[in-house]
Protein backbone atom coordinates (compact mmCIF):
# COMPACT_ATOMS: atom_id res chain seq x y z
CA UNK A 1 0.00 0.00 0.00
CA UNK A 2 1.34 3.55 -0.75
CA UNK A 3 -0.27 6.56 -0.02
CA UNK A 4 0.14 9.45 -2.07
CA UNK A 5 1.88 12.33 0.09
CA UNK A 6 0.25 15.70 -0.12
CA UNK A 7 1.78 18.35 -2.76
CA UNK A 8 0.18 20.68 -1.41
CA UNK A 9 1.27 20.76 2.01
CA UNK A 10 4.95 21.29 3.96
CA UNK A 11 7.13 18.52 5.40
CA UNK A 12 7.70 19.77 8.97
CA UNK A 13 9.44 17.06 10.64
CA UNK A 14 10.37 13.70 10.27
CA UNK A 15 11.17 11.40 13.20
CA UNK A 16 11.76 7.77 13.49
CA UNK A 17 9.12 5.62 16.45
CA UNK A 18 11.47 3.89 18.60
CA UNK A 19 10.83 1.40 21.82
CA UNK A 20 10.83 4.51 23.69
CA UNK A 21 7.19 5.64 22.27
CA UNK A 22 5.30 2.62 22.46
CA UNK A 23 1.74 1.63 24.90
CA UNK A 24 1.51 -1.72 26.80
CA UNK A 25 0.61 -3.55 23.36
CA UNK A 26 4.02 -2.52 21.68
CA UNK A 27 2.60 -0.05 19.83
CA UNK A 28 3.73 3.79 19.03
CA UNK A 29 1.51 5.96 22.09
CA UNK A 30 -0.69 8.07 20.67
CA UNK A 31 0.09 10.72 22.27
CA UNK A 32 3.62 10.71 21.19
CA UNK A 33 2.23 10.90 17.42
CA UNK A 34 -0.48 13.61 18.94
CA UNK A 35 2.67 15.34 20.10
CA UNK A 36 4.79 15.54 16.87
CA UNK A 37 1.71 16.85 15.25
CA UNK A 38 1.31 19.99 18.05
CA UNK A 39 5.24 20.29 17.67
CA UNK A 40 4.92 20.35 13.68
CA UNK A 41 2.17 22.85 13.49
CA UNK A 42 3.23 25.12 15.96
CA UNK A 43 5.77 25.68 13.26
CA UNK A 44 3.98 26.91 10.78
CA UNK A 45 2.39 29.39 13.56
CA UNK A 46 5.24 30.90 15.00
CA UNK A 47 6.47 31.29 11.64
CA UNK A 48 3.11 33.37 10.24
CA UNK A 49 2.79 35.02 13.42
CA UNK A 50 6.82 35.68 14.15
CA UNK A 51 6.42 35.12 17.52
CA UNK A 52 5.03 32.73 20.12
CA UNK A 53 2.50 30.75 20.00
CA UNK A 54 0.42 28.37 22.22
CA UNK A 55 -1.84 25.81 21.37
CA UNK A 56 -5.39 26.13 22.68
CA UNK A 57 -7.72 23.71 20.55
CA UNK A 58 -7.38 19.81 18.69
CA UNK A 59 -10.68 20.75 16.88
CA UNK A 60 -9.87 17.29 15.15
CA UNK A 61 -7.61 14.34 15.43
CA UNK A 62 -7.87 11.17 13.64
CA UNK A 63 -5.70 8.02 13.88
CA UNK A 64 -6.51 6.02 11.17
CA UNK A 65 -4.12 2.83 11.11
CA UNK A 66 -1.13 2.09 14.40
CA UNK A 67 2.36 3.15 13.92
CA UNK A 68 4.65 0.39 14.68
CA UNK A 69 8.70 0.68 15.86
CA UNK A 70 11.14 1.36 12.80
CA UNK A 71 8.40 3.49 11.13
CA UNK A 72 9.65 6.86 10.03
CA UNK A 73 7.27 9.54 11.22
CA UNK A 74 6.19 12.63 8.42
CA UNK A 75 4.26 15.07 9.74
CA UNK A 76 2.51 17.39 7.03
CA UNK A 77 1.44 20.97 7.35
CA UNK A 78 -0.71 23.83 5.99
CA UNK A 79 -2.28 26.86 6.99
CA UNK A 80 -6.24 26.93 6.97
CA UNK A 81 -7.21 29.75 8.07
CA UNK A 82 -5.93 33.49 9.96
CA UNK A 83 -7.92 34.98 12.43
CA UNK A 84 -6.64 38.27 14.68
CA UNK A 85 -4.74 36.50 17.15
CA UNK A 86 -5.44 32.77 16.15
CA UNK A 87 -3.58 30.25 13.12
CA UNK A 88 -5.45 26.90 12.04
CA UNK A 89 -3.24 24.57 10.93
CA UNK A 90 -3.96 21.47 9.28
CA UNK A 91 -2.14 18.26 9.49
CA UNK A 92 -1.57 14.96 7.87
CA UNK A 93 0.93 12.49 9.29
CA UNK A 94 2.52 9.52 7.33
CA UNK A 95 5.09 6.51 7.80
CA UNK A 96 7.51 5.00 5.59
CA UNK A 97 7.85 1.33 6.46
CA UNK A 98 9.61 -1.33 5.74
CA UNK A 99 13.17 0.00 4.60
CA UNK A 100 13.86 -2.63 1.74
CA UNK A 101 10.95 -2.07 -0.08
CA UNK A 102 9.11 1.66 0.95
CA UNK A 103 5.29 1.82 1.53
CA UNK A 104 4.07 4.97 2.68
CA UNK A 105 0.84 5.22 4.85
CA UNK A 106 -1.59 7.77 5.89
CA UNK A 107 -1.81 7.15 9.61
CA UNK A 108 -3.64 10.37 11.27
CA UNK A 109 -4.91 13.65 10.18
CA UNK A 110 -5.72 16.46 12.57
CA UNK A 111 -6.68 20.32 13.15
CA UNK A 112 -5.04 22.32 15.57
CA UNK A 113 -5.50 26.16 16.53
CA UNK A 114 -2.69 28.35 17.97
CA UNK A 115 -3.02 31.71 19.43
CA UNK A 116 -0.03 34.18 18.94
CA UNK A 117 0.67 35.25 22.43
CA UNK A 118 3.24 38.41 24.06
CA UNK A 119 6.00 37.92 26.44
CA UNK A 120 3.36 38.20 29.06
CA UNK A 121 1.63 35.06 27.78
CA UNK A 122 -1.50 37.19 26.17
CA UNK A 123 -3.16 36.86 23.17
CA UNK A 124 -1.84 39.75 20.26
CA UNK A 125 -2.00 39.80 16.85
CA UNK A 126 -0.95 37.44 14.30
CA UNK A 127 0.03 40.19 12.14
CA UNK A 128 1.10 42.86 14.60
Amino acid sequence: MNDTLPTEMKLEIRVPATPDHTNAGGDIFGGWIMAQADIAGSIPAVRESKGRVATVAVTNFVFHKPVFVGDMVNVYTAIKKIGNTSITIVIEIYVERNPRKIETIKVGEAEIVYVAIDDNGKPRPVNG
